[in-house]
């Protein structure tokens, strides 16, 4: 069934109404030229037939006449109809004889008596009373001899005459009309469907063409026939098509070159970076006996290069991470204590409020590694970036075991995230240096944070907490196959 407003509809209303109102035309052009011939023969018989009557019987009438003669003449007229149906009234001066003598003549109207009276010509008129109508003829009757040519007698001779027949054929031409009608329309709304579906076909091909683009198959073409527009815009869509494609693939190409090239950055910095990493330590045993001057430098490359280090660190977890070479090593433990553990580690425990389940109460099969990460660099982030208090929560979510998911929120009290900052803070290397302090980390961290929560099965989300700062949400499943360790699974 075609769908309301779509295009297969669309085109079957227009091609019905175009066809409703050719044949409607047509119809009633036809019914109109049938009914003028119809009505316009009856009429030209009947006005010869009463010429001829009325002057083969006008040498018979005495003048001037009375009723008496003027019915007789009347009757006689109207008596050479065998059908019965002519009502003949004979008119001298006040005088008037009928062939009927009880009929009142009510079509007669004013203006015909007038124009028979005023013209030797024959005059006529259609009059329709109720459901009937009537031919009225009037003339006036003339001598015709040589002595008096066409000498009026002033003997007026009307006539009326019921078309019931031509009636009856006007009422079959518009049942025959009607009739055509039905058919006209229902070859119509098949055409409609036929051309439809010429139409449609190719413009469905299309809109399968493009979810196939959309979804990421880019070597997807349309087949071209013809020579129409939608050949035209089926050979528009391939040529796209492949430009796209093409684009794609040397996009692709060179964000493979990059990843490539920071990976092997990275892994070349690697050894320098841990005897410079060396040198520092043993500097920094001896800042104290330094001259301030040096000593402060000493310090400076010392924090450099522990960010640095840190640095090369990230980009080669995001080489792994690209590489698809990150395993889990899933391990049931107990979340809560392993998120105190975290925050002990790196100094937090006293900075930071927590809102924790007690021991063993919220346990899951997760990796702990990157669990840390992933508590540490939103805490960190939360210290760095927003205001103190920070706080960190941990509750289940979920009535079914089976399907129960640990929630852990880090929230700071800072002045949140710009709303035109939210659908980015997960990207690599994105910072919004008017939204917050510049940052002193290496871009990656939340990037980080989000590749280890998908490698969980589970879902991070950043947002701003109607009380005030910025809230963000990790959702992770607390149960899971081992069949599901390998990244990406």
């Amino acid at each position: 069934m075609p769908r309301l407003g779509g295009l297969r509809a669309r085109l079957v209303v227009a091609f019905g109404l175009v066809a409703a109102v050719a044949a409607a035309t047509t119809g009633a052009l036809t019914f109109r030229e049938a009914r003028i011939g119809v009505l316009q023969q009856s009429q030209d018989a009947v006005i010869r037939q009463l010429r001829f009557q009325v002057a083969e019987r006008a040498p018979d009438l005495a003048y001037p006449p009375d009723e008496e003669a003027l019915r007789r003449f009347a009757g006689a007229v109207a008596d050479t109809e065998g059908g019965g149906g002519w009502r003949v009234l004979a008119v001298y001066e006040d005088l008037s004889g009928a062939s009927t003598p009880e009929y009142p003549f009510p079509e007669l109207t004013p203006a015909v008596r007038e124009a028979v009276g005023s013209s030797r010509a024959t005059v006529f008129q259609r009059v329709r009373s109720g459901d009937h109508s009537s031919l009225v003829v009037g003339m006036t009757v003339t001598f015709t001899a040589p002595e008096m040519p066409d000498v009026p007698t002033g003997v007026q001779v009307f006539l009326v005459v019921p078309q019931t027949t031509e009636q009856a054929y006007v009422d079959a031409l518009i049942t025959a009309v009607q009739r055509a009608m039905v058919p006209a329309l229902v070859l119509a709304v098949v055409l409609a469907l036929l051309a439809a579906r010429t139409v449609l076909l190719p413009v469905r091909a299309l809109r399968r063409a493009t979810r196939s683009i959309a979804e990421g198959r880019l070597d997807t073409r349309l087949a071209v026939d013809g020579s129409d527009e939608l050949a035209d815009l089926s050979h528009t869509f391939n040529e796209t098509a492949a430009a796209l494609e093409s684009s794609v693939a040397e996009l692709r190409e060179m964000e493979s070159r990059a990843r490539r090239f920071a990976a092997d950055v990275s892994h070349e910095l690697r050894t320098p970076l841990a005897a410079m990493s060396a040198v520092t330590d043993v500097l920094d045993e001896d800042a104290a006996g330094l001259d301030p001057d040096t000593a402060t430098a000493v310090r400076l490359i010392s924090a450099e290069t522990v960010k640095l280090a840190a640095l090369v660190d990230d980009l080669m977890e995001m080489s792994r991470f690209d590489a698809g070479m990150v395993v889990l090593h899933l391990d049931e433990i107990d979340l809560a204590e392993s998120i105190r553990r975290t925050l002990a580690s790196r100094g937090w425990s006293d900075t930071v409020e927590t809102r924790l389940p007690p021991p063993d109460v919220l346990r899951g099969r997760v990796d702990p590694r990157r669990l840390d990460v992933v508590v540490a660099n939103l805490v960190g982030n939360a210290l760095r970036h927003g205001a103190r208090p920070v706080q960190v929560s941990l509750a289940v979510s979920g009535a079914d075991p089976a399907r129960a998911e640990a929630v852990v929120e880090v929230r700071d009290h800072g002045p949140g995230i710009p709303a035109e900052v939210l659908p980015h803070v997960f990207e690599r290397f994105y910072k919004s240096d008017t939204a917050r302090t510049r940052s002193e980390g290496s871009g990656l961290g939340l990037a980080i944070t989000a590749e280890n929560v998908r490698l969980h099965g589970g879902t991070v989300h950043a947002a701003n907490h109607p009380g005030g700062g910025a809230v963000f949400t990790v959702v992770l499943p607390l149960r899971r196959d081992e069949s599901s360790q390998e990244n990406g699974s």
